[in-house]
């Protein structure tokens, strides 16, 4: 049995138990919270959150990028969100890595050099200003009041405000 052939099996046990068909679209909490894809960070558990409570936007390395700006927008413009909290993680993987690199990396073996990057980054605390200050920087945000950044330390469980 694959891995996915489990989940789905997991899926059909959610959905005999399910009861949280009545949640409404609009997040409960009115906070959005941007956070890397790393399995071991878990932002309901850190937060206390629950279905509902939040949009969770996850990528490599929790980085405010382009898209992430356009969840952004549609949170806050179209759903209500009015605060952004953004947590980058200490063993995050895509900080051991050379962005040059894993770019020559895919054409070699594509043929194609991707038009994104890896957004790698060598200084959590400076990437998580960096992205604090992209979502400041952008227009399409109306509500930039409470945009508070994060580094998670998954050894510890423990959040350090930058």
């Amino acid at each position: 049995m694959s891995v996915t052939d489990e989940l789905l099996q997991n899926a059909e046990r959610y959905a005999a138990d399910f009861d949280k068909g009545h949640l409404p679209i609009v997040p409960d909490r009115h906070v959005a919270i941007v956070t890397c894809m790393d399995a071991r960070v878990n932002p309901f558990a850190i937060f206390g959150l629950h279905e509902g409570d939040a949009h969770i936007i996850r990528n490599a390395g929790g980085i405010v990028t382009d898209d992430v700006l356009r969840s952004l927008a549609v949170s806050q413009r179209l759903l209500g969100t009015e605060e952004i909290i953004i947590v980058h993680h200490v063993d995050c993987g895509i900080r051991k890595f050379d962005n040059s690199e894993f770019l020559d990396q895919i054409e070699e073996e594509s043929g194609l050099r991707p038009p994104w990057g890896s957004d790698a980054f060598p200084t959590l605390a400076d990437d998580v200003r960096q992205s604090v200050a992209r979502v400041h920087a952008s227009p399409f945000l109306p509500r930039k009041h409470s945009v508070r950044g994060f580094v998670y330390d998954e050894k510890t469980g423990r959040l350090l405000e930058t």
